[in-house]
This record gives C-alpha cells, sequence and structure tokens, in this order.
C-alpha cells in the first residue's frame, strides 16, 4: 500500500540540544539578535517578554526600567476611560501590560499592582473588549495569566501581614477571569523574583481561609479550586499524613488520589500499597475510581516485588474491566497451562459490551470463528471506541491469515491514559498483544471451513466501514476504509474475493475521493 506525503522532518531534539551545546554565549547572542526581525509580531513580542523575563531573574543584577508614577497614572487615565468606551487597542494594553511586568521585576509591587487591577480586572470581566474573539491571548503579545499571577503577588508584597491570606483569596477571586490557579503557591513562587517574606504566617492564614470555602462544598463529588487549593497548602504543611487524613474524611476519589500520590512519589511503595488498598475500599465513586486504586496497588506489590501482584492484577480486572488490566493479568501467566486457565475464567467474567477483550480471548483460544463473528457484528462507525473489535481482531486476522503486516495489532486501549512524559515514572507492565499470541501458540487455523468464515467476517467489515463513513461523509476516514477493503483481497487471493472488491468500486463509483483511495491502496 502507498504511502501519503510527508513533509520532510525538522532536526529532532537531540540534533537542536546539541547544536545549542555547541555554541557559547556570543553565538547564542548573535543568532537571537538574527532572528528577530524574521519573526512575526505575536511571536516577536512573545520572545522579547520571555528575554527581560529571563534576564531580570539571573544573577547579573539587571532589571527593565520601570514606569514613573507620570505612566502609571496615565495608564491607570486610559484604563477609566476604555471602561467607559468599552474597547481599547491590544497594541496599547499590551504596552502597558508589559510596564506593569516591568516594575514587578523591578520588585515596584506598588506600581506593579496598580497597573494590573487598572486593567486586567476590567478586561477579565469583559468590560474592556480588546478584539479578542474567545481567548484574550489571541490579541496579546504579552502572557496574560502570568501577569495575573504576577499581581497576586503584588497584592501579597503590600498586604499588611495579618492580612496576607484574606487579601491573596481576593486578588486570585478579581484574576479569575484572565488567569488559572490550580496550585496558587506553586504559581505565586514561580513568578515571584524574591521568596515571599512570613510565607509560614501565611501558609496558616491561607489554610484557615481556604478550610472554610470548602465546608460549603463537601456535598459533592465535584472537585472546585478551593478543594485543589487545600490539598497543596495540606502538602505543603503536613505532607502525605494531612492528605491522608483529609481523604478518610472527605472519601473522594481526587483526595483519595491526592495522598497516593504523594506517597509514590516519595518512593515509599509499602506506605503506598496500603493507601492505594485502603482508597479502594473508602472511595464513593465506585465505577469509576476504584479500578484506578487497585492497579496504584498492584504498581507497589511490583515494585516490592510481592508474589500476589497476579491476585492483584487479577482483582483489579475484574472489578474494573479494560483491555490494558486484561493482558496485564493474562501477562503474568507463567506456562501455557496457566494462560489457558485464566483466558477461560475471563470468558465467563467479560462484560457482555466488552466486545474487544472478547474477541481477545477467543483468539487467545484459538476460537477464530467466534471472534470473526464478534467483528462481523460490530458497526461500520465508532472503531475509536474502547469496545470496538475492529482495531484489534481485523489486523491480527491479517497478520495470521495472510502474513500481511500493514496492519499495525492496536495494543493500546482508550482507559491508558499514560503518555510519554511518564515513560521514566514506575508502570505497570503490560505484555503486547502479540507477546500474549504467541505464549498462547495461536497458528494459522488448519480448516477451509474456518478460513473462509474468517474471509467472509472481513469483507463484511469492510463494507460496514465503508458504508458508515460514506454515508455519514467522514471524508477522512475514506482512507482507513479503502485499505480494509484493499486488505480483504491480498490476504484472500481467491476469485471471489476479487469478485467482490470488483463489485464494492461499482457500487460507490459515484464517490471519487473513495476511489482515489483504493486506487492508492492497491498500488
Amino acid at each position: 500500500m502507498g504511502h501519503r506525503y510527508a513533509p520532510k522532518p525538522t532536526p529532532d531534539a537531540s540534533t537542536t540540544e546539541a547544536a545549542l551545546d555547541a555554541m557559547d554565549a556570543a553565538e547564542l547572542r548573535a543568532l537571537i539578535r538574527d532572528i528577530i526581525p524574521w519573526l512575526d509580531e505575536s511571536t516577536h513580542a512573545r520572545l522579547v517578554n520571555a528575554l527581560v523575563d529571563r534576564a531580570a531573574r539571573n544573577s547579573s543584577g539587571w532589571v527593565p526600567e520601570g514606569p514613573n508614577a507620570t505612566t502609571v497614572s496615565n495608564i491607570m487615565t486610559f484604563a477609566e476611560a476604555a471602561a467607559r468606551v468599552g474597547h481599547a487597542d491590544p497594541s496599547e494594553v499590551d504596552d502597558y501590560l508589559r510596564q506593569g511586568a516591568s516594575a514587578f521585576l523591578g520588585k515596584d509591587y506598588q506600581a506593579a499592582f496598580e497597573i494590573f487591577r487598572a486593567l486586567l480586572i476590567p478586561i477579565g470581566n469583559v468590560d474592556i473588549h480588546i478584539g479578542q474573539h474567545e481567548m484574550i491571548d489571541e490579541v496579546l503579545g504579552v502572557d496574560v495569566a502570568a501577569c495575573a499571577s504576577q499581581y497576586v503577588v503584588s497584592m501579597y508584597m503590600t498586604a499588611m501581614p495579618q492580612n496576607r491570606g484574606k487579601a491573596v483569596l481576593s486578588a486570585i477571586d478579581e484574576m479569575q477571569g484572565v488567569g488559572h490557579f490550580w496550585e496558587p503557591l506553586r504559581e505565586m513562587e514561580r513568578v515571584a523574583v524574591e521568596p515571599l517574606p512570613e510565607l509560614d504566617d501565611f501558609l496558616g492564614q491561607w489554610r484557615s481561609l481556604v478550610e472554610e470555602r470548602t465546608a460549603k462544598n463537601r456535598n459533592t463529588d465535584w472537585d472546585s479550586d478551593e478543594d485543589r487549593w487545600l490539598r497543596e497548602v495540606v502538602a505543603r504543611t503536613e505532607g502525605p499524613q494531612g492528605l491522608a487524613k483529609v481523604a478518610r474524611v472527605t472519601r473522594r476519589a481526587a483526595d483519595l488520589r491526592a495522598w497516593c500520590r504523594a506517597l509514590v512519589e516519595t518512593g515509599d511503595w509499602k506506605a503506598s500499597l496500603a493507601a492505594h488498598d485502603e482508597a479502594a475500599d473508602l472511595v464513593t465513586d465506585k465505577a469509576y475510581s476504584r479500578g484506578d486504586f487497585l492497579d496504584g496497588a498492584a504498581l507497589a506489590a511490583q515494585e516490592l516485588g510481592r508474589k500476589d501482584l497476579p491476585k492483584r492484577l487479577e482483582r483489579a480486572w475484574r472489578e474494573a474491566p479494560s483491555m490494558v488490566r486484561l493482558r496485564r493479568w493474562l501477562g503474568t501467566s507463567k506456562t501455557m497451562r496457566v494462560l489457558s486457565q485464566r483466558v477461560a475464567e475471563a470468558q465467563c467474567a467479560t462484560p457482555k459490551q466488552a466486545h474487544r477483550q472478547r474477541a481477545l480471548l477467543h483468539v487467545l483460544e484459538g476460537d477464530f470463528c467466534a471472534a470473526a463473528k464478534l467483528l462481523a457484528a460490530a458497526p461500520g462507525l465508532g472503531w475509536s471506541s474502547g469496545d470496538h473489535p475492529g482495531h484489534l481482531i481485523f489486523p491480527l486476522f491479517c497478520t495470521v491469515l495472510g502474513g500481511l503486516t500493514s496492519f499495525e495489532i492496536e495494543s493500546r486501549d482508550l482507559d491508558d491514559l499514560s503518555s510519554p512524559a511518564d515513560l521514566d515514572e514506575p508502570r505497570l507492565l503490560t505484555p503486547q498483544i502479540p507477546a500474549l499470541l504467541e505464549q498462547a501458540a495461536v497458528a494459522t487455523p488448519p480448516d477451509s471451513k474456518t478460513r473462509t468464515a474468517v474471509f467472509k467476517a472481513m469483507r463484511k467489515t469492510a463494507e460496514k466501514r465503508i458504508e458508515g463513513v460514506t454515508e455519514n461523509k467522514r471524508r477522512r476516514h475514506y482512507e482507513h476504509a479503502a485499505s480494509l477493503a484493499a486488505a480483504c483481497i491480498v490476504v484472500d487471493k481467491t476469485p471471489a474475493a476479487a469478485a467482490w472488491m470488483a463489485s464494492l468500486r461499482d457500487e460507490y463509483r459515484r464517490f471519487p475521493a473513495l476511489q482515489r483511495e483504493f486506487n492508492r491502496c492497491e498500488n
């Protein structure tokens, strides 16, 4: 099968890093000066802002020149006039917010506070419209969220110590329209140019205020900003033990996760195992979250080298069945006999609607006809669903029956939400499907009756896929639909298969885009 044109790749990250490491400071400065004139207005503004911020925070002692009293007064007059007419030129707003950032970097917190307050609050309340369609960042070069955080820090620095908690809470409330404060303490420390004074006293005030607010939300499992704020300050002041107290009282999934995650981050796997087991029993949202905590307990057992790991993986799958959990449990089978026994047990416990898991179990049993029946019955649309067997069984049939390896067997399930950034963290071992097939000694069906049933199911699947994408005008999926049909005649080289393909092409002759995909896939 052919391939679409793809642009030539740019240098990868390792090449970029190596090139940067090979240059000295003077060469890097020259490079930046050369690049700046090439940038569009928005990128230019963001680069310059980043340069100024980074330079002001290094050890050189340099800070940008901040606004004087007259400039601050003029900015406030501009903001008042803009609020009266309801709009402002974004380039002027950009310049004035940059003045506020310069004042902040120079530790002139009063000037920064006045500038940010005069502009950000009416912009966030849409009392001043600056031409954006949706997001303010569309029309501004400054990092508005950073300005919002700088405003909160400016409030902290200018408030009386005994009132800092209330002042910061008020500032965050005022900035909700332009900034996001998932972890206020972390965000404040991120933008601050010096250590926050009297931080321990502030943390006590802050916790009391946040606890007052969270007490109003205790009747719901919905995770509010205040709930996240409380977990952050409790983790800062009491660590995992404090998070455990909160989680045991609320029994909310988010609070339990925070407790368990804190223990994982410390590397205390024994405590993590106990916490995840307790969390699985405490969580009120059983259907969604219990499996996650059982997974966490299994991970701790894996890291501790415990012999009960297979039992834990089995429990996680049985209480929250998914393809990933099924693969993990089956993958711990040390012999083919044990694997066969587990496959038989899983067939009895697999939810009826979990067609992808059931189809895998049929194949591991060597029952290709049952797997083919599930494939043929699957809808033409909905292939992205975690229960649709298409991405698993169709490529598997291509590989086992026809030796066609162009189709990759999809091993990743939709509930496996790990990202590349997580790869360095401890993870449960999850065997790939080909490894399970090899362990089960799955071989090509020997009898022609089974092969015929499989070929018919594959053709039926291709027909339903083509019908679904054409009727619903899913042109982005024409390529996939055509590739299914093309694969059918590659693995089944009989005249009947060729006649079927010719009839299919004739039926959809009025779909030129689909015909082009047929041509490309057959070449």
